[in-house]
């Protein structure tokens, strides 16, 4: 394979590895959330990046992005642990939730001008990776508003 295909693959497939474990990520916060509000506000962003991963593996449907079964890392695991463990300790399981939220948008936007920054990835992946950023970061503006407004 071409090494600059491998390149596009890799870091797509890293990209739709971390959404993976936004979904999860955002499962577990919505599960330890007592709020309605904050409740509904985590299963808005699952459903958002279930819709990332749907628009990842389209735009490239001839490169191999592995199983579309949300499976997550062996390092998103050990966070969503880290998640259950902070809750079961917080005075504010919502609170610790927006922090967690506020700490994985952050780390995503990260991944997300990593991508960006790769200069073989075709102009209509880097679109989609662009638009995606964005989005994640108004999702990081939010739940900053949404923690700091509790």
């Amino acid at each position: 394979m071409n090494t600059d295909i491998a390149k596009i693959e890799d870091s797509l497939k890293d990209l739709i590895s971390k959404n993976e474990d936004a979904i999860k990520g955002f499962e577990k916060a919505s599960e330890n959330s007592k709020q309605v509000g904050i409740k509904s506000y985590f299963e808005k962003k699952v459903v958002e990046r279930m819709q990332f991963l749907r628009e990842l593996r389209a735009a490239a449907p001839e490169l191999d992005l592995g199983s579309v079964e949300i499976e997550g890392s062996g390092a998103g695991t050990l966070h969503r642990t880290w998640m259950d463990v902070k809750a079961f300790f917080a005075e504010d399981n919502d609170e610790a939730m927006l922090e967690e939220a506020v700490r994985g948008d952050k780390a995503a936007i990260l991944d997300y001008d990593k991508a960006l920054a790769e200069t073989m990835m075709p102009h209509r992946l880097k679109e989609i990776i662009r638009a995606q950023k964005e989005l994640l970061q108004n999702d990081l503006e939010t739940t900053e508003i949404l923690e700091n407004h509790r």
